[in-house]
């Protein structure tokens, strides 16, 4: 593990830090403190647990004051470490959605289909073994419950449409929500004069674009002024960034409507899906060269044109 580990600090005692995984700040966790106790929102994969616990040691908080430690979903990118972590944290319950709550109880499932995917090498290089998280350690939390992060109080609201196992967390004092993927991806380094720079996450297998649609006007009825994402890190600007949001969502099944049939359906998506980020990129007016424009996207375009040929052949019923 790195000695230098990017830990960003917002107003409200959040602190997101880079959870280590594919590149500098792909995908974060986030610290949030309280003055007697600490929440740890998205937990990575097992090498972040790491780096959540020397963020926080550095910070000169222990790890009894952790006293809870939420995931928005399962997908291991947010939630692959939460064994791990757990068994560091003795006095942190564990808050998962329902639908996820068994995966992370027995994650084996979740690890043979992982594996199944990306292969035993690649998988072992990204996430090594899920570790069960203890099931009398697991809270979960539905539609319309809270918890106290010391006295501050966290609200949940289920929110499918990227996956029917994911919820966001609101937090009133900062009036913020903690998106997971429902609000989708936004790196830093596509920040420019305008503002940031965002686009949907379609991840397999669960896309469903008038849910995920639903979930995001839902979020804005609350009329934040911060979005804390997974990837990456916090975003302002909550209106712009929810009709980008709104119409990139519908782009993409338009996208995979248009190609669905095709011959070479999957890499006419990919192709077209890569065009369209970087040509918005560029009227968003980032300057990179498309090489490395190219570079940034190549993961979310593979990933997203899965997402969408899962929902053309098994989503639309």
């Amino acid at each position: 593990m790195t000695d230098c580990i990017t830990a960003l600090e917002y107003e409200g005692g959040i602190i997101a830090i880079d959870s280590g995984q594919v590149r500098p700040q792909m995908a974060a966790c986030y610290l949030l403190e309280t003055d007697s106790a600490v929440a740890v929102i998205e937990v990575g994969n097992n090498e972040s647990a790491d780096r959540i616990i020397k963020v926080l040691q550095s910070r000169g908080r222990d790890v009894a004051e952790v006293s809870h430690v939420i995931v928005t979903h399962v997908h291991l990118d947010h939630a692959g470490g939460a064994g791990k972590l757990m068994q560091e944290l003795p006095n942190a319950s564990f808050l998962v959605h329902p639908r996820g709550a068994r995966h992370m109880i027995d994650p084996s499932r979740l690890e043979a289909s992982a594996r199944a995917v990306y292969g035993d090498e690649t998988f072992d290089e990204m996430h090594g073994t899920l570790i069960p998280v203890p099931e009398d350690r697991v809270v979960i939390v539905d539609e319309g419950d809270s918890t106290e992060v010391g006295k501050r109080r966290l609200e949940f609201i289920d929110t499918p449409g990227h996956a029917r196992h994911h919820f966001c967390v609101w937090d009133e004092q900062t009036r913020g929500w903690f998106t997971g993927d429902t609000f989708g991806i936004s790196y830093r380094e596509l920040d420019t004069a305008g503002g940031p720079f965002i686009f949907p996450t379609t991840t397999p297998i669960q896309f469903d674009p008038p849910a995920l649609k639903a979930s995001i006007r839902r979020m804005m009825e609350s009329k934040p002024e911060n979005m804390y994402l997974t990837h990456f890190g916090r975003v302002r600007d909550t209106e712009r960034l929810s009709l980008d949001m709104l119409s990139g969502v519908d782009y993409l099944a338009e996208l995979g409507e248009r190609h669905d049939g095709d011959e070479n359906r999957t890499s006419n998506i990919q192709s077209e899906l890569m065009d369209w980020l970087i040509s918005r990129a560029r009227t968003h007016g980032v300057t990179c060269s498309d090489d490395d424009l190219s570079e940034v996207f190549a993961g979310d375009v593979l990933l997203n044109s899965q997402g969408i040929e899962f929902w053309l052949d098994h989503g639309r019923d």
